[in-house]
């Protein structure tokens, strides 16, 4: 699936994922996708469409928006800062999911 649209800002990614389904809001703890106190496994977990941002001049700008889908069907989003804002484990699940992306674009 290639990407459709580029939203200007990361909160217009947002909001018109929203819009789309994408209604979880996820965070990466321990190789888990987390929404508030529930974790569920990576793995389950495709890369449907992604946005990056990087800031004109400051690093600490730089963000990537992740729509994700799970094999159940479950829709969200992750927000993650990169580079000096990101640690190893969380380094290597968006490693794992962005080679299940690239997988699918070929």
């Amino acid at each position: 699936m290639k990407q459709k649209f580029h939203y200007a800002t990361v909160s217009e990614a947002i909001e018109q994922l929203h819009k789309q389904g994408y209604t979880l809001d996820f965070n990466l703890a321990d190789g888990k996708l987390m929404v508030a106190d529930k974790g569920y496994a990576a793995d389950d977990f495709m890369i449907a469409d992604l946005y990056r941002y990087e800031g004109p001049s400051d690093p600490a700008d730089e963000a990537t928006v992740y729509a994700l889908v799970s094999k159940s069907g479950l829709k969200g989003i992750l927000v993650s800062g990169y580079g000096v804002s990101s640690d190893s484990a969380s380094e290597e699940t968006l490693k794992q999911l962005h080679y299940k992306y690239h997988q699918t674009q070929l």
